[in-house]
């Protein structure tokens, strides 16, 4: 049997399109996308998974990769990948955010580390709830929906010379308030107690003048600090497993009113 180079450009692109969308969404999503992990296992990850999803799609485009519309079309696929494993990354995002909020209350805004993931210098506060926030991800299953969002994608916005619409980038955009919103959730009791204690200790200070309140104030407000993250860490749990799903969820639609 003598293939055409019609119909082997065609069975090459049909795993490259996919390569390219799984490649471009590992090397932003959470945990898989993190600096600590090598670029040799993500790109090892990308063609696992490309093998095992490709035989599994209906016939794609017969398109040369090398054409012009070829190359548009790997271009199009890295947009959506890249959409994707960005919206999943708003929800590690969203306890840096907290970690901030809580750092400022404490007093620790000043105490920086860098964060391995992003590669930027965090508060360290902020740097100890992404670490909670990944083994949460972890202990609910997250990497495995990823996986399962990933192979649903292709059903849900077919390998199609259509791909995102300018309004989906607009959503996106505007799917980020969620961010600051489980932020808000996720930090706002420390913040509200923390609050309640600086007013107490402004009001010691007026009773007290000769009172030096800076040598008790601080690490009172630490104690307290850590000891509300302490108290109000169990909350933590269904606040990231309903951003979870409601992002999983944006996505599914996402993509769905993008593919018609």
């Amino acid at each position: 049997m003598i293939l055409s180079l019609a119909e082997v450009m065609g069975w090459v692109g049909s795993y490259v399109w996919v390569l390219v969308r799984v490649a471009a969404l590992l090397m932003v999503v959470p945990i898989f996308g993190a600096r600590g992990v090598p670029k040799r296992w993500r790109i090892l990850a990308a063609l696992v998974f490309s093998l095992i999803i490709a035989p599994t799609l209906p016939p794609v485009p017969t398109i040369d990769p090398l054409s012009v519309a070829g190359i548009l079309l790997v271009a199009q696929q890295i947009i959506i990948g890249v959409t994707m494993g960005f919206v999943l990354g708003l929800i590690v995002s969203s306890f840096v955010v907290a970690g901030e909020s809580m750092a400022l209350g404490m007093g620790l805004g000043f105490a920086q580390t860098v964060d391995p993931q992003n590669g930027v210098s965090v508060p360290i506060v902020s740097q100890f709830l992404t670490v909670v926030a990944t083994l949460l991800f972890i202990s609910l299953d997250g990497p495995a929906l990823i996986v399962k969002m990933l192979a649903d994608s292709f059903v849900w916005l077919p390998i199609a010379p259509v791909g995102l619409s300018p309004e989906t980038f607009w959503r996106v955009v505007g799917f980020g308030q969620s961010m600051f919103i489980n932020a808000i959730l996720i930090a706002l009791p420390v913040i509200i107690s923390l609050l309640m204690v600086n007013l107490a200790m402004g009001v010691i200070t007026r009773a007290a003048p000769q009172l030096n309140i800076f040598s008790i104030g601080f690490p009172a407000t630490l104690l307290i600090g850590f000891f509300l993250i302490l108290v109000s860490s169990p909350t933590w749990v269904p606040i990231l497993e309903h951003f979870l799903q409601q992002t999983l969820q944006f996505i599914s639609d996402l993509l769905r009113q993008s593919g018609g």
